[in-house]
């Protein structure tokens, strides 16, 4: 198969300078990363792609774990006992280091999206950005592992 190469669109700025800095508000029941404010940096030769941008309250945002180890195809999710394969967590060691996050809009100045909702550490590069749209929105998913069950512990 043919090799294939992203190059960065832009950079986050984030007040997690590692994963480590994640952690523990991801194993929290709080609002967690809802107010977590911060900033995509969109460089220069990109910055006429974010015409009409402005208009969105969400951004879908696809950028690159640069701090993650080697993928590994088992994990264990934080706060869980059990090791669950890794397409079926949000783990950041991944065969292909790239995450996904939906992230708020709060106002573009130029070529800076200043955003709220932020789970991504600084400097992690970006590939691209898009519109959070109703066609996002499921209404009936299922939640596997991640499900409530009566009289279970995590696992």
């Amino acid at each position: 198969m043919k090799k294939i190469c992203y190059k960065p669109i832009g950079v986050v700025h984030s007040p997690f300078r590692s994963r480590e800095d994640i952690e523990p508000m991801r194993n929290t029941r709080s609002r967690g990363f809802q107010n977590v404010r911060g900033k995509i940096e969109v460089f220069p030769p990109y910055e006429e792609g974010l015409k009409d941008i402005s208009g969105f309250s969400h951004l879908i945002v696809l950028f690159v774990f640069h701090q993650s180890q080697a993928g590994r195809l088992l994990v264990r999710p934080p706060g869980r006992r059990s090791v669950r394969g890794v397409f079926a967590t949000r783990s950041p060691h991944r065969p292909n280091p790239i995450g996904m996050t939906v992230v708020k809009l709060r106002k573009r100045r130029g070529n800076v999206l200043e955003i709220s909702g932020l789970d991504i550490v600084e400097g992690s590069p970006v590939l691209d950005i898009k519109p959070y749209t109703p066609k996002d929105r499921k209404s009936s998913i299922r939640t596997g592992f991640l499900a409530p069950r009566k009289g279970r512990r995590r696992s």
